[in-house]
């Protein structure tokens, strides 16, 4: 009988809260508050998605996903994205050696565990788009040869909604990669008196809470976590009322609506409830799990008609009234604990 490598051990949903706690106590030690935005981070590392953020400057965005790479260990890299920037300048390039007349591969800032596109708005779309193979097959092509990126690999992006110029809209296929789009606000009043007060001190040293190896086994054991058939189906559901609002009763919706949540919008909102079911602790995904992701994994997907720009209707708005609509599933829990 063949012992099992503890790299390989699974932990139990008690045993990842606990480990998961850890690192969440380490990222506090340097970000106050912002309680929900750093669940959705876990949720994203732990399914193995790409997360997007989106606020106003100095919210602490580009500070948190740099203390959350640093609570992990593995490698980081961070991209400044500018007008400026060229596709090679983040996936690399071949280069001409003179002196033998040979070309070499040089790898760029993506062959990274932890990738920070701060301000990825700031690029033209060719530079976002150049992404766009890394996120999805986690490899990068370069002339006529192909590389994989670290295992894990996880882009984390910044964006400021706030300013237009010099910036760029992500093309729909770029923001469909994003497993989650997390909006922050401005801090409550104890939570930004928190901030002040450290920024009058020294910045505690960070520690390393969890090895790549742990992350890996966390991962794995999102994918014990069970997911009820009629969950599955309710996050279909919702997804498909964003394509078919009068199909689902709402019918003044659809002049609001050019484009609904693609298919990677329900995989995304299952595999986040999965890891946020284990973030709580549990063995088994609830419907509080997909309505609390529900706007995070879908708000990016639509695509606005005209008429709900110019009436300022914003996707959450919608989903507001879609999630309103869809019916939700009752969930037997003796059943699901039996399973």
């Amino acid at each position: 009988m063949t012992e099992q490598n503890p790299a390989d051990a699974v932990p139990t949903p008690p045993q990842a809260k606990e480990q998961l706690e850890q690192a969440l106590f380490e990222i506090r030690r340097i970000i106050a508050g912002q309680d929900a935005m750093l669940e959705r981070v876990l949720v994203c590392l732990l399914a193995q998605g790409h997360l997007l953020i989106e606020g106003v400057p100095g919210l602490a965005k580009t500070l948190t996903i740099k203390t959350t790479a640093g609570v992990l260990g593995g490698s980081f890299a961070r991209v400044q994205f500018t007008p400026d920037l060229v596709p090679s300048d983040l996936v690399g390039t071949r280069i001409y050696r003179a002196g033998d007349g040979t070309f070499d591969t040089e790898l760029g800032p993506v062959f990274c565990n932890f990738l920070l596109a701060d301000e990825i708005n700031r690029a033209p779309a060719k530079v976002q788009s150049a992404l766009l193979e890394v996120m999805q097959e986690h490899q990068v092509t370069i002339g006529h040869e192909t590389h994989p990126v670290p295992d894990p690999f996880l882009v984390m992006a910044t964006q400021n909604p706030i300013e237009s110029e010099g910036t760029y809209p992500l093309p729909e296929a770029q923001i469909d990669r994003f497993m989650l789009k997390v909006l922050i606000g401005y801090p409550q009043h104890d939570e930004e008196l928190t901030v002040v007060q450290r920024q009058l001190v020294d910045a505690p040293e960070l520690r390393q809470a969890l090895s790549l190896d742990d992350l890996k086994a966390l991962q794995r054991a999102v994918s014990d976590i069970y997911v009820d058939p009629s969950l599955v189906s309710y996050a279909v559901d919702v997804a498909t009322a964003t394509r078919d609002p009068a199909a689902h009763g709402l019918p003044d919706l659809a002049a609001y609506i050019s484009y609904g949540a693609s298919p990677r919008g329900p995989i995304s909102l299952v595999q986040g409830a999965r890891a946020l079911a284990l973030v709580r602790g549990r063995e088994y995904a609830l419907v509080e799990d997909l309505q609390a992701l529900a706007r995070d994994a879908l708000r990016h997907r639509l695509v606005l008609s005209y008429q709900a720009l110019a009436e300022d209707v914003s996707p959450d708005a919608i989903l507001d009234q879609v999630l309103a609509a869809v019916p939700v599933p009752q969930l037997d829990l003796a059943r699901v604990n039996a399973a």
